[in-house]
């Protein structure tokens, strides 16, 4: 068991009343698991403010309470230590309660609106093809080693993330790629973890939910690389034009790379195609799997990455080419009947442009281009005339259907939508609500060599709606209703 008084190090603390010199079994922000000897930490939420369940948790054995406002009623032999962040209290005491692993491995954040899952992704598997022992926190996958687990957020709670380090420490994990998101951030969730480097992939229109203002959310993901200490790497793209705002204030050392301007680290498309990306990287011709000006530039970051972290330049050109996509970032598939049908997450404006772009770059004739895309409930309002708008502009023809409608009736998430097209597209607009009925649609339309993009989902193998998960997998789907159509 820990000490208490351990745990607290370096938490801001305002009062303490009672002892700190006591064993402590385990620390939990939800009251539902707190047992014998735990110490509860009551965290302000979104939906559910901690402070209510004090009396639960001391009810069910905690020695310990950490809050920002003391419960009117106190119980004899409990701790009640009051902090001004309960948030930020929680953070400092998960890294203290694991030992601060962070420390004993080189662990590198990638934030970003668009490209974190990607560009992780790509790290763990350069690193671990390097002959390194590498840890990765991702949207889609946690992994230690070889060692997967499901991911359940973006950025994971502050005591998953230690656990989990401390987890990779105790497998010999060198190398962790961790992405960061600006909730994550916002909510204190890497507070107290040493970072080694830090990279910017872009910044477009999403969360605005949440954050209320871009301005919000573009400094949020910049007080990331403020944090930063000075032995770690600064990393941003260039030609986004908020990278050079990400450096302004960092204490780290500072790179940029780009495609399009001068950089520390470039690259120039020089084909790009369905089959691949051959680029020039300093110099070296490399060809990767990668599809989309967009994966030109995750591999930058990539290249970039391994070479501040002591690769050798020359090994990481030569892995970039074995580096395979990520499951729902353009993936694709030919059916026998020739339809290319491309499933991606693309899930806010600029990434779905981006993909709608790329596929206007690989076209070699006169495709249809039909795209299958909705938006999620409960989440920013104002993309998804955006989203439409963009559907509408750069395909021959747009269904708009339900994403994760969550708790939203769909049809109301539709008509947010269709406020977007403008008169002179909605001819090749269609709405139709069921997601499979919508894919369905699109492959029933499509013909010899057309190609169908299924937008929003990409690796989630589920739908939610009215709080229900249902099994749900874009790509198995459309595979399914193409080869039923084609017997």
């Amino acid at each position: 068991m820990k000490n208490l008084k351990d745990i607290l190090y370096k938490v801001n603390i305002e009062a303490v009343y009672g002892k700190t010199d006591t064993p402590v079994n385990d620390v939990h922000f939800d009251s539902r698991k707190v047992s014998l000897d735990d110490v509860f930490v009551a965290v302000r939420g979104t939906v559910t403010d901690g402070h209510q369940y004090m009396g639960r948790a001391t009810d069910q054995g905690a020695i310990a309470v950490i809050c920002e406002e003391m419960p009117e009623v106190v119980v004899n032999g409990v701790t009640y230590v009051l902090v001004s962040d309960s948030k930020k209290a929680l953070a400092v005491m998960a890294s203290n309660f694991y030992h601060n692993p962070s420390g004993n491995l080189k662990l590198v954040g990638v934030t970003g609106t668009n490209g974190k899952t990607t560009v992780t992704s790509l790290l763990y598997q350069l690193f671990t093809k390097a002959g390194y022992k590498v840890g990765l926190l991702s949207t889609v996958r946690v992994m230690v080693g070889e060692k997967e687990y499901p991911a359940t957020h973006t950025t994971p709670d502050s005591m998953s993330i230690n656990r989990y380090l401390s987890m990779m420490n105790d497998e010999g994990v060198e190398f962790c790629f961790m992405e960061v998101s600006s909730h994550g951030i916002h909510q204190e969730r890497t507070t107290g973890l040493v970072f080694a480097g830090g990279v910017f992939t872009n910044l477009s229109h999403d969360h605005l939910d949440y954050h209320k203002t871009f301005a919000e959310y573009r400094d949020v993901k910049k007080r990331f690389f403020d944090e930063l200490p000075s032995k770690a790497f600064a990393l941003t793209n260039s030609d986004d034009k908020n990278g050079m705002v990400m450096l302004q204030n960092t204490k780290a050392r500072k790179y940029t790379y780009a495609v399009r301007s001068y950089a520390d680290f470039r690259a120039q498309i020089l084909e790009n195609q369905l089959s691949g990306l051959l680029l020039k990287v300093e110099e070296h011709e490399v060809w990767s799997r990668l599809i989309g000006s967009f994966n030109a530039y995750n591999l930058l970051a990539v290249y970039a990455s391994g070479c501040l972290l002591g690769l050798d330049k020359m090994e990481v050109l030569r892995l970039l080419s074995e580096l395979e996509s990520v499951g729902g970032r353009f993936q694709y598939f030919i059916s026998s009947g020739e339809v290319t049908a491309i499933v991606d997450y693309a899930h806010t404006p600029d990434a779905l442009e981006n993909v709608l772009g790329t596929i206007s770059a690989i076209r070699t004739g006169n495709e249809t281009l039909i795209t299958v895309v909705g938006c999620g409930g409960d989440r920013d309002k104002t993309k998804r005339p955006v989203m439409a708008d963009i559907a509408s502009r750069l395909s021959n023809k747009a269904i708009f259907t339900s994403d994760n409608p969550r708790s939203e009736d769909p049809q109301s998430i539709i008509d947010d939508m269709e406020k977007g097209v403008q008169p002179q597209h909605f001819s090749k607009t269609l709405s139709v609500i069921d997601r499979k009925q919508a894919i369905k649609t699109a492959c029933t339309m499509a013909g010899k060599g057309d190609i169908i993009l299924i937008a929003g989902k990409g690796h989630e193998t589920y739908q939610e709606v009215k709080g229900v998960r249902s099994d749900f997998d874009d790509l198995k789907v459309v595979k399914e209703l193409l080869k039923q159509l084609n017997k």
